[in-house]
């Protein structure tokens, strides 16, 4: 959130009025501001000086030299050799790392990113004990060739310097390096009389007391027809070309600057919260393959266009390919450190980009659920009046979110006793209709001598310094404000104990967090956040790592959560800004969106690109943050919304109110339909989370996921899939009576209101009315749902379930269904519950997909199944034989959704077999 507040200086309220509510452009740098970048973009196609030198193996890595193929005296960069370091790793991973070498003793230690790669990933490197040595197209140029993976090899070329992976059989190039001659690394300098390294941007200044140190090169994706990733912008899920012929001549990069960016553009480029420096290619001709980069300096990003060195030198190594497209990674500062991902499916590539970042972690089961926030519920009067409206309108949710005015003056771990006079008691209320609250905590602290916070801070030495060494002391809400220095992992541990019981006075174990502004955002700061001159722990400066700030306040909350329940409880913490690896401390949001159709309409490719990235628990604030939706865009929202793995509806203090009970009975009805489905599906949305949570998979998924091989589908990102069983379509026009549909693969897709069946690989005109949204069932899969409708998904629990069966051509289908007890972590220990479901036959078949270590003798569940519904039955089948029992029951004709009463399809009702058991129901 952003805006002024009255308590503000007058000046500050003067800077700041006119652009709290739109963007404004000349706030920010573009390209040509940006020193680095403007020298990076320029470079010519072979324009590289390196070659390969003094080829070994040390310690199971492959280690190099690169040096000048010839001196400039001229040049003021030293021309010192760089360090290559190529490393190989199980599952098809490589990593490169280049970096200053130590031992020539550079003004000081270029910073790498700690605490972002998984010790587990580190325990998989392959040890390579030697390489080959080849020529490459029958030239003078040697090349070191080593082993990757089954049927793929790394290559390093010696002389021009490259690095590239192949198929180790047909020698097709998957990834490289270097390839068009673009990489270039300003070494660091010791500053000598008469130079002028600083920067100046608008009022600011950046000293840079290292000079300039950026790092570039290009990368090459083959077999590629699309690239996608790099999050976060507001645009289009397939990457469009940023510089080339047939794009604009001052067309921005797209640029990774983690930055407070309030009511942004849709179909930008420009740099949102968030930046995760991974880019995964897909194509008909390969399939996938991923690329990252471990470095949290500023990063901007070009997509090279078809024929973009069509004009350029023959020092270009290779030739033009449709099937490659040509990327430029630009960055301040920081070191090489990449990693390759070979897929060759982008299952494979998310797996293996997760192995090395983490898996995401697994939420409590109520964080899956509906969330209900606005900045700010005004007090306890107001809670109870929108917690019983809820009860009142048979509306369920899950969690009430207090925004900044429930603390005592912007400090945070303190409540307004005035307001908020009982606050255990609040949560304990909320908590005894299984719901819970959220409060937010940000990482500035109001320099007040009075607050404890604050106090302790200064006096321990935990702030961030300035360029001169003094606590900087920057804006934000409380007025002057200091950060503390989370790099340390000493104070992070000092930050974690503040949520503790005893600590956080007036919290209870039915509190969880939201980190808002942690960019960080400083309203009188350079682009709104803090000066790149800064310093952190180390002597590491702020340029260096930007963008994993909000990483590592992520993560000390995360930790104090854990902290305060002994590691027993998941925590909850929604966070704004984010890096490589945030996924494993919660949830995430695309941050102060507008109450605007383009808006909806460009969260879903917000969403399946924070998916695909590693951070599967994200959604968008539903209704837009800023501004008043209308009524049709607001319910067309909820629909849309209902499907995001996050689910939130939340607005800025200047808006109207806007719960869902305000705009009259019939729109009433639709947005409490559409939190009804989220809760009916809470069951399988939770299995899909498990999934993610042990292999990477997304909940959310673009249809290529699913569906590889269908070019159709590539470049739509106004459908998605939840899983791999149902696709969503929005609707993101007012007044809409029809929208193109496509339906990917062979087979049939159920429509989830009609129960009608639509043939897949075609694009249906679709009517659409104002109850609902396009979204359907795939053939062959079974989706496990609860039917009966609550307050809260903890009140659900014992429940009884629905399975949806949807047979394909062959009359087959399979699901799996996942259970815990929803809050602990001894899901690790084997407590939990995994179903398998096949339909084969006319036979049903429960059986166990669990280890033997898990199930009922550690995890147990009474629940029981008490529909079936059979979508896409041959006609004449009438009864049912369920074993073991030998019972025989009847097939009648029932709504497919019980609230609603729409469809009429083939249903066994009360087979009331155990979620937890074997069995079979045999079709008669």
């Amino acid at each position: 959130m952003r805006a002024p507040l009255l308590l503000y200086p007058l000046i500050l309220l003067l800077l700041f009025v006119t652009s709290a509510y739109s963007w404004k452009k000349e706030e920010f740098r573009n390209c040509d501001q940006t020193p680095f970048c403007k020298r990076a973009r320029s470079r010519k196609p072979g324009s590289c000086n390196l070659r390969v030198a003094d080829v070994s193996i040390s310690d199971g890595d492959l280690i190099a030299k690169l040096v000048p193929k010839e001196e400039n005296p001229e040049s003021e960069q030293p021309n010192k050799p760089l360090v290559l370091t190529l490393s190989v790793y199980q599952d098809g991973v490589m990593r490169v790392k280049i970096d200053e070498d130590q031992n020539l003793n550079p003004p000081k230690k270029r910073f790498e990113v700690p605490e972002v790669i998984e010790e587990d990933f580190l325990n998989t490197k392959l040890w390579l004990t030697r390489v080959k040595e080849e020529q490459i197209d029958g030239v003078s140029s040697f090349s070191s060739v080593f082993y990757l993976s089954d049927g793929y090899e790394g290559v390093l070329r010696h002389d021009p310097f490259e690095v590239f992976a192949r198929e180790s059989g047909s020698g097709k190039r998957v990834l490289s390096i270097n390839s068009n001659g673009l990489f270039d690394f300003e070494q660091l300098r010791e500053k000598k009389e008469g130079d002028d390294w600083e920067e100046k941007f608008r009022s600011h200044t950046d000293t840079r007391p290292y000079g300039p140190q950026s790092i570039s090169f290009d990368v090459s994706f083959y077999g590629a027809d699309f690239v996608y990733g790099i999050p976060e912008h507001a645009t289009s899920f397939a990457l469009k070309p940023t510089k080339g012929p047939n794009v604009e001549e001052y067309s921005e990069p797209y640029r990774l600057f983690n930055l407070d960016v309030f009511e942004y553009l849709h179909e930008s480029p420009f740099g949102l919260y968030g930046s995760i420096p991974f880019m995964i290619s897909h194509g008909k001709a390969r399939g996938s393959s991923g690329f990252f980069w471990l470095n949290a300096a500023e990063m901007q990003i070009d997509v090279l266009g078809s024929g973009w060195n069509s004009n350029e030198s023959s020092k270009i190594m290779l030739p033009s390919d449709k099937h490659r497209i040509d990327t430029l990674w630009m960055s301040e500062s920081g070191v090489v450190d990449t990693f390759f991902f070979i897929g060759p499916g982008p299952k494979d590539v998310v797996r293996q980009y997760t192995s090395v970042t983490g898996r995401p972690s697994m939420p409590q089961l109520f964080a899956t659920a509906y969330h209900q926030c606005r900045w700010n519920y005004r007090d306890e009067e107001d809670v109870y009046n929108v917690d019983s409206k809820f009860d009142e309108h048979d509306i369920p949710y899950d969690v009430l979110w207090l925004d900044i005015e429930h603390t005592d003056g912007k400090k945070y771990f303190t409540w307004d006793r005035v307001l908020f006079p009982n606050p255990e008691e609040m949560q304990k209320k909320l908590a005894a209709k299984g719901r819970h609250m959220v409060t937010i905590v940000d990482p500035h602290i109001k320099r007040d001598e009075s607050y404890h916070i604050h106090k302790e801070a200064s006096e321990k030495g935990y702030y961030v310094k300035d360029a001169t060494g003094k606590d900087y002391d920057g804006w934000c809400w409380p007025g002057s404000s200091s950060y503390t220095d989370l790099l340390n992992p000493e104070i992070r541990s000092w930050w974690s104990d503040k949520f503790s019981l005893d600590s956080y006075v007036g919290s209870t174990k039915y509190l969880y967090i939201w980190n808002d502004m942690n960019e960080p955002s400083v309203f009188n700061g350079p682009e709104v956040t803090m000066p790149r001159d800064a310093l952190h722990h180390g002597g590491v400066e702020h340029r260096e790592l930007h963008n994993s700030y909000g990483y590592y306040f992520h993560m000390a909350t995360s930790d104090g959560l854990l902290k305060r329940g002994d590691g027993k409880d998941r925590p909850f913490v929604l966070a704004r800004a984010f890096f490589a690896g945030s996924q494993r401390y919660g949830a995430i949001w695309t941050g102060d969106n507008t109450a605007e159709w383009e808006h909806l309409r460009v969260s879903v490719p917000m969403v399946l690109t924070l998916s695909i990235s590693g951070i599967v628990f994200s959604g968008a604030d539903v209704g837009g943050f800023f501004g008043n939706p209308g009524t049709e865009l607001l319910v067309r929202w909820y629909q849309v919304g209902a499907y995001y793995p996050f689910f939130r509806g939340h607005a800025h203090h200047d808006t109207k109110r806007r719960e869902p009970w305000l705009f009259g009975e019939r729109n009433t009805q639709l947005m409490r339909e559409a939190i009804h489905v989220r809760y009916m599906y809470l069951p399988y949305f939770y299995t899909l989370f498990r999934e993610a949570n042990s292999s990477g998979t997304p909940v959310a998924r673009p249809l290529w996921m699913e569906f590889p091989g269908d070019e159709k589908s590539f470049s739509n990102d106004e459908a998605f899939m939840v899983g791999n069983g149902l696709l969503v379509q929005g609707v993101y026009t007012e007044k809409a009576k029809h929208v193109s549909v496509y339906l990917p693969g062979e087979e049939s897709w159920y429509d989830l209101r009609s129960a009608s069946a639509y043939n897949g690989g075609h694009t249906h005109k679709y009517e659409v009315s104002e109850d609902s949204i396009p979204s359907f069932q795939r053939a062959g899969t079974i989706i496990p749902r609860k039917d009966r409708l609550r307050r809260s998904s903890t009140q659900m629990e014992n429940d009884p379930y629905t399975l949806v069966i949807a047979l394909n051509s062959s009359k087959a289908a399979e699901g799996e269904l996942y259970i815990d007890d929803g809050k602990s972590y001894e899901f690790k220990q084997g407590a939990f519950i995994h179903r398998r479901f096949t339909f084969s036959n006319g036979r049903l078949i429960s059986s166990n997909a669990a280890p033997s270590t898990a199930g009922s003798d550690t995890f147990s569940s009474e629940c029981t199944v008490e529909r079936i519904i059979l979508l896409g039955l041959s006609p004449g089948a009438k009864t049912a034989l369920i074993e073991p029992g030998n019972k025989k029951v009847e097939i009648e004709l029932g709504p497919l959704f019980v609230q609603g009463n729409r469809g009429s399809v083939p249903t066994i009702r009360k087979p009331n077999v155990r979620i937890t058991d074997d069995w079979s129901i045999q079709i008669l």
